[in-house]
């Protein structure tokens, strides 16, 4: 949505399914529909007493809090400020009585390896790379990058940082060297934590090589750690470079906890923007791990006896809030996986839940779509019964892959939680509650107790009408917030409080709400297009082109048109080859009518190019920026050492070589 533009976003896509939460769903379940509505209730009428019962309940607290909420100074808004604790002791010490010997994380790595970690192991480790850290110079305050592959070594630095106050910034090991600088740089790092490489898509990423193209440019680094992985040969500067085991070695596993502040950062996580300052969000320990904990037991609904498995990069925020903070916060067994979920076949996420007997499952719609488009024996192929929670994260799902998801993996008895939310928000805002919320493919569903989720109109009006697209806001803050951008706070209200003169959150996307209040969410305002006067979500139009039998994925962008304004460019894979000659024009007409008898004429893209592929990061999201690009004829200026397939580029380019 742009600001020249004062029109609504238009809706012409309709999903009318309805799922009711499976029967006997909520026996053995801590929320209830008496609870809910109570939560509810009660966040409504008595806001900051809400928030303040919660943190009481969920957090061991060193120091406790008589201050709920600061606004004095917003929007750099304080949660719970007079208060003391320690992330990692919330995580990890509080378990031991009754939790010592459950295991904490099962690993299993792309050759094959397993490793389980007990929480009295766990806590072990980090004690010993605390220490390891503090003989390395570091303190309180101080930031620590860290540069891993999927390993528990990752979670291991995470919290042994949080253990000692250091703040963390996880850098995600698809990143390019160049991209690895900036963030270094950025945040002022003393230690990087990397490794020799890592295993992914059956060759190793060599980490530490990465690492040494930069370290040279970022003259605040004292130390680099590195932990022997995938023993490759690696280059070695004496003094400077350190390998884990040996740091660790003589290390005691006694670390005491250091009692923080409530609003003490707990890690800097960088957005990666194509252009620009990188933007180091924020994110503050007493208010961010209380929103990783509710939303953990409401979400997710786990339970004693669960095995989570997120499969998140820890690079990411979902790694951060759902693998190394709210599993553990909450005493719960969870899976981390190291590799790509297509080797050695496209069954591999099927055959690590049949062997770790996964119960809880949150992966991203592409991994989904992706996995979709092999078929459906390979998840066949295991015994997937013990799923009882299947979770979508990263990007609104199209509603044929909540379908398949629902159908093949789900054996139509498990309830999706489809979640919004951000790296800015910390934790779910939107997403339904299982066994509560009636479910439809391709929505979020409701704002969660405590959040106050609206869409609004460029004035900041509520948008009343049903269908209707607007800005998707949060009109009071929420405890796991962000709370500035490292370094640049003045960035921080531009970027997200000043359209509405700091009445509202704003999100960055546009949704629409239907006649039930359910939240769809149409994609960022940034990919809205203006065909002939028309403002039109992309989301819709890629949902209904993978709708087609067809088509396994679908990307649309916008370009310049003398005539409409913008014209839509839509990026297609097939399931069969990728079509050429006739059989490409005839594809072309059958998508072009497809979308126009179920959305409009107005939706018919004005070009349909054909890929084996769709450009993506390492972690699975489409790079859309990429594709606006190639869609309006630029050449192509973004790194593009962050995607798993850049050969891409050239067909995507040229599609007269299709």
């Amino acid at each position: 949505m742009t600001d020249e533009s004062h029109d609504a976003i238009e809706s012409l896509f309709t999903e009318s399914r309805l799922f009711p939460p499976p029967k006997d769903f909520g026996r053995g379940s801590a929320m209830s529909e008496t609870l809910y509505r109570e939560l509810l209730v009660e966040a409504r009428t008595d806001y900051e007493g809400f928030w303040a019962r919660l943190a009481r309940a969920e957090i061991d607290w060193i120091t406790p809090f008589t201050r709920t909420l600061d606004e004095s100074d917003a929007p750099q808004y304080r949660w719970f400020d007079d208060g003391t604790l320690n992330v990692s002791a919330n995580c990890l010490d509080r378990h031991i009585a009754q939790r010592g010997d459950k295991p904490a994380i099962i690993f299993e790595g792309e050759p094959g390896d397993v490793r389980v970690l007990t929480y009295r192991q766990l806590l072990a480790e980090v004690g010993r790379f605390a220490n390891a850290l503090r003989a390395q110079g570091v303190k309180s305050g101080d930031r620590v990058v860290i540069y891993m592959p999927m390993v528990p070594e990752a979670v291991i630095a995470m919290q042994a940082c949080a253990r000692i106050g250091a703040i963390h910034s996880v850098v995600f090991g698809g990143f390019s060297s160049e991209s690895l600088r900036d963030r270094i740089v950025d945040a002022q790092a003393s230690i990087i934590v990397t490794a020799d490489g890592g295993h992914r898509g059956g060759r190793i990423v060599g980490l530490k090589a990465i690492c040494d193209k930069v370290v040279d440019e970022c003259p605040s680094v004292r130390a680099v750690i590195v932990l022997k992985r995938a023993g490759n040969p690696i280059d070695w500067r004496p003094g400077r470079d350190l390998w884990w085991h040996d740091v660790v070695a003589g290390a005691s596993t006694e670390c005491a906890p250091v009692a923080l502040a409530s609003e003490h950062p707990l890690y800097l996580l960088y957005t990666s923007g194509s252009t620009g300052r990188p933007k180091g969000i924020q994110h503050t320990s007493a208010g961010y791990l209380l929103g990783t904990i509710i939303t953990m037991r409401w979400v997710f609904d786990i339970r004693e006896d669960d095995v989570y498995w997120c499969t998140a990069d820890v690079g990411w925020v979902t790694g951060h809030s759902y693998v190394a903070y709210g599993p553990l916060a909450c005493g719960a067994t969870m899976v981390m996986y190291e590799g790509a979920p297509t080797i050695p076949d496209p069954g591999r996420f099927w055959q690590i839940c049949e062997r770790h007997r996964v119960s809880v499952f949150y992966t991203a719609p592409t991994a989904i779509r992706a996995l979709k488009k092999h078929g459906d024996d390979y998840p066949r192929a295991y015994d997937l019964s013990r799923l009882r929670v299947l979770g979508s994260v990263g990007e609104p799902i199209n509603p044929e892959a909540w379908m398949w998801y629902h159908q093949v993996i789900g054996q139509e008895r498990c309830p999706i939680v489809d979640t919004w939310w951000q790296t800015e928000t910390g934790v779910h805002m939107i997403a339904p509650i299982p066994g509560i919320t009636a479910t439809k493919p391709g929505s979020c569903t409701l704002p969660l107790p405590g959040i106050d989720a609206d869409v609004v109109d460029s004035e900041g009006l509520p948008v009343t009408a049903p269908d209707k697209g607007g800005f998707l806001v949060i009109k009071r803050p929420w405890p796991s917030m962000l709370r500035t951008i490292w370094g640049d706070p003045e960035r921080y209200r531009e970027t997200y409080w000043s359209r509405f003169q700091g009445r509202y959150y704003v999100s960055g996307d546009g949704a629409r709400r239907d006649a039930d209040g359910y939240f769809w969410v149409m994609g960022r305002v940034d990919d809205v297009l203006k065909v002939s006067g028309h403002r039109l979500g992309t989301m819709e139009i890629e949902s209904v082109l993978v709708a087609h039998p067809l088509v396994a994925e679908a990307a649309v962008v916008g370009r310049p048109d003398e005539l409409t304004g913008e014209a839509i460019c839509a990026f297609v894979v097939t399931r069969d080859p990728r079509p050429t000659g006739a059989a490409r024009a005839a594809r072309i007409a059958e998508l072009r009518a497809w979308v126009g008898e179920r959305i409009g004429p107005i939706a018919k893209p004005a070009e349909i190019r054909f890929a084996d592929n769709l450009p993506k990061t390492r972690s699975g999201k489409i790079m859309r920026r990429l594709l606006r690009a190639v869609a309006r004829g630029e050449t192509v200026t973004e790194d593009v050492s962050t995607l798993e397939n850049p050969d891409i580029i050239r067909q995507l380019g040229d599609p007269e070589t299709e």
